[in-house]
């Protein structure tokens, strides 16, 4: 609750700047508000641990993500902010630049800034390779100085341009928290090499994530998609209104059996969930105002293209607490009849998100997604993910966890976490990337041990950075949520993994 105690405590504090004192500020007089008019059942299962609104807002005035069409921005201006159309690549870095200041998402910094590679290719022009290094470089460096936050998100691939492969060449080189990347892989269009520089620089950063190209744009309409924050897939032109979760491993605790959890008890609370997420979204369309705004009437974003998301986490934990019902000794990642019991449960899910219409989602839905965590979270674990501590060796992992990729359209949390050695067999890594996707993973992502450079539930953070947060704080904005995590998730407690066992799966040339 606000009081000028905690006001006067923000504005004092040494580890802040000021800009960060700000930002909080803000955060605090926007949770004076009161909440939105809810169900009772909805504030009792928020009350309770069960249903969670991820600190949005209590009256959100802004989406949660924004995924504006870049290239369209690129092509033609803007007459609000007073831009002519980009003629070469420098006035393509400068708008883009502009831009980015000016869109919006739940952290107040852009979390998608384009499927870069794309959007740029048109303004290269007759500019050498080393000129676009030069160029890509700098603009990467004020990226992570200006906009200092890890959930920031580019896009590359799936095809092969000398866009591209810079990107991997000077992410790889500067090792920054942000922005954050993804590339794109289609095992019909990306060549083998690029595919080994993306792998080859997980080794020595833990970026870029991988996402399975076809399986998302199959989701997806022809304008396309993008993935931004944590491993959120959404729709170009669009984003997410809102994001509300759900703590599987209590809802577990309220069934009598495993078909109770399943016909009863997860059906119930997923209808609470969805009253929570209209109530939420109705605001932002019905109240804000904000689809008035320049991003949608110069059509950059659209607002029927905007969905909620429904995320889940806790599977694990879920999964043990049923069995314990059933009296079968039996954990959830080692066991086959636990790992179908997870798989059967997500199966559940997409059917109900499936079957159930929304008052503003995506084709009238909402979009279902395995949500990767919060600092907050204590003994309950991200998603679906295998505990950490608990995780079997990679092969293992992915032959678990590889069914339930086909259910969570809007992204699936998974982190593998590989012993240092890898970096002496690069070639290990490369062979484990192809062969989960060819297995059926939606996206592929490794921390390698001995990295300075690690995600947490999606975003990166600087290990050295956490180490010494207490004492000084950061100028990156996500360095406390990182520091926040290792202290309550025991995200330091994921358990490495010889790379060297990944002789299968393995990819079928």
């Amino acid at each position: 609750m606000m009081s000028q105690a905690r006001l006067y405590s923000i504005i004092t504090d040494s580890n802040l700047s000021a800009k960060q004192k700000s930002h909080y500020l803000a955060l605090e007089a926007e949770a004076s508000l009161p909440y939105l008019a809810i169900d009772e059942k909805a504030q009792q299962a928020i009350d309770a641990g069960i249903l969670c609104d991820m600190f949005e807002g209590h009256a959100p005035f802004k989406p949660r993500y924004v995924l504006p069409d870049y290239a369209k921005f690129l092509s033609q201006g803007s007459q609000y902010l007073e831009l002519d159309a980009a003629t070469n690549f420098d006035e393509a870095l400068n708008l883009l630049t502009i831009l980015y200041h000016h869109v919006p998402s739940v952290t107040s910094i852009p979390v998608y800034l384009g499927q870069l590679d794309t959007v740029l290719m048109p303004y290269i022009g007759d500019l050498n390779e080393q000129q676009i290094y030069q160029k890509i470089k700098l603009f990467w460096i004020m990226l992570d100085r200006t906009l200092p936050d890890a959930f920031m998100h580019v896009n590359i691939g799936p095809t092969d341009n000398i866009i591209c492969r810079t990107i991997l060449r000077v992410d790889a080189e500067l090792k920054q928290i942000a922005p954050n990347l993804t590339f794109m892989y289609d095992v019909q269009v990306t060549p083998d090499d690029l595919l080994r520089q993306a792998t080859d620089n997980i080794c020595v950063c833990s970026k870029p994530h991988i996402a399975n190209y076809p399986i998302h744009a199959e989701t997806f309409d022809h304008t396309g998609f993008g993935i931004v924050s944590c491993y959120n897939s959404l729709p170009l032109a669009g984003g997410a209104n809102t994001l509300v979760r759900m703590n599987l491993k209590e809802i577990a605790k309220k069934a009598q059996s495993k078909a109770d959890f399943i016909e009863t008890v997860l059906p119930e609370y997923c209808a609470i969930m969805f009253d929570l997420i209209d109530a939420r979204s109705c605001f932002l369309h019905e109240e804000s105002n904000f689809f008035k705004g320049f991003l949608t009437t110069e059509g950059l974003i659209d607002e029927s293209r905007f969905a909620p998301m429904f995320g889940i986490y806790g599977m694990a934990e879920a999964v043990n607490v049923l069995m314990e019902k059933e009296n079968i000794n039996a954990q959830y990642g080692h066991d086959d009849i636990s790992n179908q019991l997870g798989h059967a449960i997500s199966k559940k899910l997409a059917e109900i998100v499936a079957a159930t219409d929304v008052k503003y989602g995506y084709k009238g839905k909402a979009l279902l997604h395995a949500q990767g965590g919060i600092s907050l979270d204590k003994d309950v674990t991200p998603g679906v993910r295998i505990p950490y501590g608990t995780e079997p060796d990679p092969v293992t992992y992915v032959q678990a966890n590889a069914p339930h990729h086909q259910y969570y359209s809007s992204g699936i949390s998974d982190i593998l976490t590989i012993d240092e050695t890898v970096k002496t067999n690069p070639l290990a890594m490369f062979n484990l990337a192809k062969g989960t996707l060819q297995l059926g993973y939606r996206e592929f992502t490794a921390n390698v041990a001995s990295n300075d450079l690690v995600r947490v539930t999606g975003y990166m953070v600087k290990l050295s950075d956490i180490a010494t947060f207490d004492a000084q704080g950061s100028r990156t904005n996500t360095t406390f949520l990182g520091a926040e995590a290792a202290k309550n998730t025991g995200i330091l407690d994921r358990k490495p993994r010889v790379a060297a066992l990944e002789t299968t799966p393995s990819y079928a040339n």
